[in-house]
């Protein structure tokens, strides 16, 4: 069976168009390599692609990607919502089929080696592939964000694991990880308030005793006149976004604050979808083989390995 891994490059970039089309110009046209979505917002001020494929065809594509990222963009004069240390800010591979969490691990740290050698800008690990048990929180890495980090690099305990103690000096730090799959999930509030985002954040993530597998920040969306709760839900399968979206309804509602809209930013497994789908709409014991287009494509996979 033939590799197939997902990875999300995170670039800080959602405002020139002209540089975003330059960064994904190798991704859509390396063989191998699949663009499954691509997505940029003003405020975030970040770019964030979903590719699948194999994992040489990925790494090749990702690595001219960064390279013009690099090129393009100085975090020194760079201003945004989300949180970064990188031009190119993360990095991340997920086991798909025909290879285990473990492979992924091993191609995160060969790839950060061959990134750092092509580009020249330092490495940090995270999630399975961290070093460090303290690396594998993405928010431990990226505390204090560039600016701070341009001085605390040279402390040993934010010491990069690849490369010297100094930062890149336009383009930061990238860090690179293997992971389970990802649903990114924001909810918009109607309210310019942003406190009111950041408490009902505390709320939900896990490191404030909320949510299990749920990272939480509150946002300013200024463009929109809107405060964000955005998230990242790091389990699916044991936190749903239903039981996500009720809890941010329910806290939002002290304030008398109502839900303007929610998002999900990339691509994300059916399974998520259905789940919260059967909820809102009350359907008894729904399973995911009663959608049509998933039921033939599982008897059209049977039939090509026939």
């Amino acid at each position: 069976m033939s590799q197939l891994i997902e990875c999300v490059p995170n670039f800080s970039e959602g405002r020139r168009q002209d540089v975003m089309e330059a960064i994904l110009a190798p991704l859509k046209s390396k063989k191998g390599c699949y663009l499954l979505d691509s997505r940029a917002d003003v405020d975030h001020n970040r770019l964030v692609v979903s590719l699948a494929g194999r994992p040489d065809a990925i790494c090749d594509a990702v690595l001219k990607a960064a390279k013009i990222a690099r090129d393009h963009i100085d975090l020194n004069v760079h201003h945004g919502a989300h949180p970064r240390i990188g031009a190119i800010d993360v990095i991340p591979f997920t086991p798909i089929s025909g290879i285990s969490m473990e492979k992924c691990v091993e191609l995160a740290h060969s790839f950060g080696e061959h990134y750092y050698n092509e580009l020249d800008i330092p490495v940090y690990f995270y999630e399975e592939a961290a070093l460090k048990p303290e690396r594998r929180r993405l928010e431990v890495i990226r505390k204090g964000q560039y600016e701070s980090l341009k001085a605390d690099v040279k402390n040993p305990d934010r010491h990069p694991d690849i490369g010297k103690p100094e930062l890149h000096p336009t383009a930061g730090a990238t860090v690179i990880g293997a992971r389970k799959f990802l649903v990114a999930f924001n909810v918009n509030l109607n309210t310019t308030d942003v406190e009111i985002a950041k408490s009902i954040a505390r709320h939900l993530r896990a490191s404030s005793g909320g949510f299990t597998s749920v990272k939480a920040i509150g946002l300013a969306l200024e463009e929109k006149g809107l405060v964000q709760v955005s998230m990242n839900l790091v389990d699916y399968e044991s936190t749903a976004m239903y039981r996500v979206l009720e809890l941010i309804k329910a806290e939002a509602a002290r304030w008398g604050v109502t839900v303007n809209g929610t998002e999900v930013y990339g691509m994300v497994p059916s399974a998520a979808i259905l789940e919260s789908s059967a909820y809102y709409m009350q359907i008894d014991d729904f399973k995911r083989d009663q959608v049509l287009e998933i039921k033939l494509l599982e008897l059209m996979g049977k039939e090509e390995d026939a």
